[in-house]
């Protein structure tokens, strides 16, 4: 840099005289872009499981009548049941909370499809309990949970 003065107004400068860089560009912020990215793949992978769900009926199952029971057993005092039962292809959730052990339900169902769910959660007593659902005279599916408010989950019947 000159010790030069500055050049009057409307002059050019004298040699050697360095100008002010021009002040940086607006940078764009990135993050809302990165959000919008993981929203849409988060939308699309809801989606995609909504579809796979819903065609997991089989031509032949849609009109077959599947009986469905589900169970809980064991010694846990407070524990909360949340459970899916299927009617004529479409899928509900019901919850008991407190309910009493040993518990029993049983459904018949017309256009059953895969991916159902039982979960036993124990309350604040703690205890054991385990869950079990059979579909038709197949094999249970079983899980147990042991302590306070341990979970077990059968699912994907």
């Amino acid at each position: 840099m000159s010790d030069a003065p500055p050049p009057p107004p409307g002059d050019l400068p004298p040699p050697g005289w360095a100008a002010s860089q021009p002040p940086p560009g607006k940078k764009r912020r990135v993050w809302p872009w990165v959000l919008l990215g993981l929203l849409l793949l988060f939308a699309g992978g809801c989606i995609a499981v909504i579809a796979t769900i819903a065609t997991m009926v089989d031509d032949d199952d849609a009109d077959r009548t599947v009986t469905v029971k589900y169970g809980v057993t064991g010694d846990a005092k407070d524990v909360t049941i949340a459970y899916t039962t299927w009617r004529d292809g479409k899928a509900s959730s019901n919850t008991v909370s407190d309910a009493p052990l040993p518990w029993r339900k049983e459904v018949d169902t017309t256009g059953f499809a895969k991916g159902g769910s039982l979960t036993v959660t124990t309350g604040a007593s703690g205890g054991t309990a385990t869950c079990s659902v059979t579909v038709d005279s197949g094999e249970p599916q079983t899980a147990t949970a042991s302590g306070r408010f341990a979970t077990a989950t059968c699912d994907d019947f």
